[in-house]
């Protein structure tokens, strides 16, 4: 990811909670097989853990997902993870640096013509396009094994969490006047232990963690406020979203200065 300084978010906490907001993420993987191509990718919705260090601090955090056992990125990490152990190597992580990409909720071209202040003066504008993203890498630690009852603990929480979790922050099922969450108990046991056995959980613990709000800061004020407008005007939830970040970006730059 190119971290321009003007567009870097440089804060953990906010990245965090565009995760946690955003939590569909993209993995992306370059394992040798000779099997299955080297660059794999796959959508997977995470969770997120954050636990405090002993001395108050947060950490980086840990992602937690699943992937169907037909998917061919599962098979290439059950391969690795095999290899390892013919190898010696007990643990369940891999050696291999992984990468999930989550994007922020909207992104959208920007015209020349929102550029109120720069385009009539010299014409030296050019297109773009504005998004949000997160960069998160780490080691991968896999559980594949269907007799484990390591494997069977780990994905129990793991569906459980995420279903909370898209229930209530996603659907806003959460009782009361609003509907009701739907929740792992409401599928019969044998069924979700079926289930459980056709897919294989993963763990990555962040290593590193980056990403950015490209989001016209690098305009000045005039520019700015002529892409709100036109963003604005577009009458969509992107266009009204994408002026949002716009505006709360640029402050934050002024603030900066």
């Amino acid at each position: 990811m190119y971290l321009r300084a003007v567009h870097a978010e440089a804060q953990i906490p906010v990245l965090q909670q565009l995760i946690r907001d955003n939590p569909l993420g993209i993995l992306t993987t370059a394992i040798q097989s000779q099997q299955h191509p080297l660059i794999q990718s796959s959508h997977i919705p995470f969770v997120l853990d954050v636990p405090k260090a002993a001395d108050g601090t947060l950490s980086n955090g840990t992602l937690r997902g699943h992937l169907a056992r037909q998917n061919p990125q599962a098979k290439v990490l059950m391969e690795a993870l095999e290899a390892n152990r013919e190898q010696g190597q007990q643990t369940p992580e891999l050696l291999d640096e992984v990468l999930v990409l989550f994007n922020g909720p909207h992104h959208h071209y920007v015209t020349p013509k929102f550029y109120v202040e720069t385009k009539p003066d010299s014409g030296k504008v050019v297109p773009t396009w504005n998004y949000a993203a997160v960069q998160a890498y780490g080691k991968i630690r896999v559980y594949c094994d269907s007799q484990s009852e390591e494997t069977s603990a780990f994905l129990q929480k793991q569906i459980a969490d995420l279903t909370q979790n898209s229930e209530s922050l996603i659907m806003g099922h959460v009782g009361g006047e609003k509907l009701s969450p739907w929740e792992v108990s409401d599928a019969p046991t044998r069924y979700v232990d079926i289930m459980k056995k056709n897919i294989i959980g993963i763990e990555i613990k962040i290593d590193r963690l980056q990403g950015k709000f490209k989001m016209s800061q690098e305009m000045g004020k005039g520019d700015r406020e002529g892409i709100i407008n036109g963003f604005d005007s577009l009458g969509t939830a992107t266009g009204k979203g994408i002026a949002q970040l716009v505006r709360e970006r640029g402050e934050l730059k002024d603030q900066r200065v």
